[in-house]
């Protein structure tokens, strides 16, 4: 075990198991702090391993609330298997309920595949990729657009190589029952969870459940329910256990694969959506504007569309700056 991370699991005994992982990090306060990641490691013999994670952004809490309420929840005596879980993976930036650590600036889904003698967030990613995706089959990585975006409720994959794998990948997608999902192509050397999985060889899923910072009756039933679907799909359970039982409609398929799918700001001003997140639009369709609330004389810019598709996400926060992405086209690849 590398010195940059500590943790005691024992991934090959039964029962359940709630410890922390230690990243040793000296800060003004405490010479020899530890940033301590609670983790959870729920086994019952040989079957399916999953690991599901939650807080890589720590602005984003449908997956945080409803894996600590898995880890109470959640029987080792009737499941299959083995589920590890981590509702607070960039634990830093979860408890200052920021998209980043404060400890090192560190976004955790930019950081793989990490470096062992780095920050804590690049330890944190190291630990990940290299030590724990690979004791796993399946990574269900929850998210939402954060304190900043709106987002579609939807499932995301990294495009595989391998077709047998793909069509592995797109079906536990689809039995997560969200009414969108799509597949990134952000290519072998992504510094994302999803990457980081492909390149550890097993099955990545993620999933963006709400957004603005909070969350709604209605994005954690979202998330618990996707959490459900997998762990029944997997077969590690047999019955829902954080509510009903999940519901599997048709999946549209949707690819976010370039960078004209999106409108960036270009100057300073403050963002006005002229959509909702779900609409479908057509190229040249209108998408919002720009004001200029400090010269009043010049009209609000309008924004269109590159693209057609369906609406995934948009800015929050009206007051942009040059380089904020305002708002998001995916192209639909399928209609379920």
């Amino acid at each position: 075990m590398h010195t940059g991370l500590f943790h005691t699991l024992d991934f090959d005994a039964d029962g359940r198991v709630l410890d922390h992982l230690g990243i040793p990090f000296s800060v003004d306060r405490s010479p020899y702090f530890h940033v301590k990641v609670p983790v959870a490691r729920i086994r019952n013999g040989d079957g399916p391993r999953v690991l599901l994670m939650a807080g890589n952004h720590g602005d984003e809490y449908e997956g945080e609330f409803a894996l600590a309420r898995l880890i109470r929840r959640l029987d080792p005596a009737r499941i299959k298997g083995a589920v590890t879980i981590l509702p607070m993976a960039n634990a830093p930036a979860v408890r200052a309920s920021k998209r980043c650590s404060p400890l090192d600036g560190g976004n955790l889904n930019r950081a793989f595949p990490g470096d062992p003698d780095g920050t804590p967030t690049q330890r944190m990613a190291h630990f990940l990729e290299h030590e724990l995706f690979p004791c796993h089959d399946v990574v269900f990585d929850l998210h939402s657009g954060g304190t900043a975006m709106a987002h579609l409720p939807c499932a995301l994959i990294e495009r595989q190589a391998d077709p047998q794998r793909q069509e592995r990948a797109v079906g536990l997608m689809r039995a997560l029952g969200l009414p969108h999902g799509f597949i990134a192509d952000n290519g072998p050397a992504a510094p994302t969870s999803m990457g980081a999985a492909v390149r550890a060889g097993i099955i990545g899923l993620s999933g963006e459940f709400g957004g603005g910072g909070t969350v709604t009756p209605a994005t954690m039933r979202g998330a618990t329910a996707a959490i459900d679907a997998l762990l029944l799909a997997l077969g590690i359970i047999d019955a829902p256990v954080l509510g009903p039982a999940p519901v599997a409609g048709p999946m549209r398929l949707l690819s976010l694969a370039r960078h004209a799918q999106a409108i960036y700001a270009t100057a300073p001003g403050w963002f006005e959506p002229a959509v909702e997140v779900g609409a479908e639009v057509a190229a040249g369709d209108l998408a919002g504007w720009v004001h200029d609330l400090d010269r009043l004389e010049v009209a609000e810019a309008p924004l269109r569309f590159a693209e057609a598709g369906i609406v995934i996400s948009h800015r929050l926060h009206s007051r942009c700056e040059p380089g904020d992405c305002l708002i998001q086209v995916a192209e639909v690849l399928d209609a379920g």
